[in-house]
């Protein structure tokens, strides 16, 4: 039997072109870039949690400016 992966944007995606997924498999985190979908990449949900709250904690804002 296999799962389907169902992919997440974000809703602050420029019209949905060239931005990061999002999902999740076999108790993993997956991440792609929307413009190159076979470029995966795998992290656990207590990592992909840490990176979430530094997000939010503005930590990593200096790559948007």
């Amino acid at each position: 039997m296999s799962t389907e992966i169902k992919w997440q944007k974000s809703s602050f995606s420029e019209g949905g072109a060239q931005c990061v997924e999002i999902a999740e498999h076999n108790d993993a985190i997956l991440m792609r870039e929307s413009d190159d979908p076979n470029a995966v990449t795998t992290t656990s949900r207590t990592k992909f949690a840490a990176f979430i709250a530094g997000v939010k904690a503005g930590e990593f804002d200096h790559f948007t400016n």
